[in-house]
């Protein structure tokens, strides 16, 4: 009875043996496909944007500063409040003014009473002239007579100007905007030759936004516009985001294109001016600039389904007709919304791997299931399996489970 035990387990082992050897010697099936989501790409009018930096400029800023020499006596606006044309802002002492304008006031009423002494006797002179009256000495009055005629234009001109004058003790606002803070206050002496501004006068509404675009860009595109890719929509058209993200309500026309490249930064500066009402944006901000150019023939790539190299192409999976993955490098030409511009590499009915891109190889063997990416960038089957209401589906699961 021991011995045919033995046996037994003798045979036993041997059997095992035999079995794992055949299963070694057995070769493995392939790897399945591995399932992967595909979107279909066709061309289409893509909004040409491009998104770059700028700066808002004031539309107009003045340093205000005397024009005649004085003593302060009175700042008459208050800081930041809105400002007109003509409005005052200092008065300077003007009692020196007054009384210069009071002496060529004098000076204008004894010219005008000395010409017409001098036109009688001119007049005199010529009717006597060889009657007691000389040639030279009807020169000499006509002499006196041009003198005292010009004597008067002075006299005019230098009551004009002191009237100039004593109208610059009052510095009024040369156009519209909001004042800064005084830089002095009264009593201080002022002069018509300093260099230190009493106060700057800053207009924001309209605002001027400077925008700095590469020069290698503009060549792409005016490039894209002759090969006929690009339409032109127009002028162009610009919004802003703000330095907090918020996109700003109004839009910008196109002021100057830029003339000159910068030969430091190779890049050229594009002013937009935009209304600024409420005064939102204020000179010195750093914007973001959206310019629409117009519109392009082009594909839309998903974001999600590409990655950079190091020397800025977009790498991405296609789906081919003979059930693998092709790997395709390619140069976009900015974005929209979530998705890439490519112009070139791509074809009418290509199927982009969007999903399963993890650890996928080139020339792997695939199988494409047709997908939606919605708003949020999540993908879905684009026809979905209906299941059936006696829970196969459920039982499916569990088997496969299992």
């Amino acid at each position: 009875m021991r011995i045919s035990m033995r046996k037994a387990a003798a045979a036993l082992v041997l059997a095992l043996g035999a079995t794992g050897a055949a299963a070694q010697q057995q070769p493995q099936g392939d790897a399945p496909p591995a399932e992967v989501g595909v979107v279909t790409l066709s061309r289409q009018d893509v909004p040409r944007v491009v998104t770059i930096p700028g700066r808002a400029v004031a539309y107009q800023s003045v340093e205000v500063r005397p024009r005649v020499d004085g003593v302060i006596e009175e700042i008459l606006y208050s800081p930041g409040r809105p400002l007109n044309v003509g409005d005052p802002l200092f008065r300077i002492d003007d009692a020196s003014y007054r009384a210069q304008v009071a002496a060529d006031e004098a000076e204008l009423a004894t010219a005008e009473a000395n010409l017409p002494v001098a036109e009688s006797d001119y007049n005199r002179a010529q009717q006597l002239a060889g009657r007691g009256y000389t040639e030279a000495e009807v020169e000499s009055a006509r002499a006196a007579l041009a003198e005292a005629r010009a004597t008067l234009d002075a006299a005019q001109a230098a009551l004009d100007f002191s009237r100039t004058q004593l109208g610059w003790t009052t510095i009024t606002s040369p156009i519209d905007g909001r004042a800064e803070v005084a830089a002095t206050s009264v009593g201080n002496l002022v002069s018509a030759a300093q260099s230190d501004a009493l106060t700057t006068i800053v207009r924001t509404d309209p605002i001027y936004v400077d925008m700095v675009e590469p020069s290698a860009r503009r060549l792409s595109v005016r490039q894209q516009i002759e090969s006929g890719q690009l339409t032109m929509n127009g002028d162009l058209a610009a919004t802003l985001t703000l330095e907090n993200g918020t996109v700003y309500h109004g839009s910008g026309t196109l002021v100057t294109p830029g003339n000159t490249v910068s030969t430091t930064t190779g890049t050229f500066s594009m002013r937009f001016s935009f209304e600024n009402p409420d005064h939102v944006i204020l000179p010195g901000m750093f914007l973001r600039g959206d310019i629409t150019i117009g519109t392009i023939r082009a594909f839309l790539v998903p974001q999600r389904a590409a990655s950079r190299d190091n020397s800025g192409l977009l790498t991405v999976y296609l789906a081919a007709e003979d059930g693998t993955a092709q790997q395709v490098t390619l140069r976009d030409e900015g974005s929209h919304d979530n998705a890439w511009i490519v112009t070139e590499g791509l074809e009418d009915g290509d199927r982009l791997i969007v999903d399963g891109l993890k650890s996928l190889q080139d020339g792997q063997e695939v199988r494409p299931v047709a997908v939606t990416i919605d708003e949020d960038g999540v993908t879905r089957d684009a026809a979905p399996a209906a299941e059936g209401d006696d829970g196969s589906a459920a039982d499916a699961d569990a088997a496969a489970e299992d």
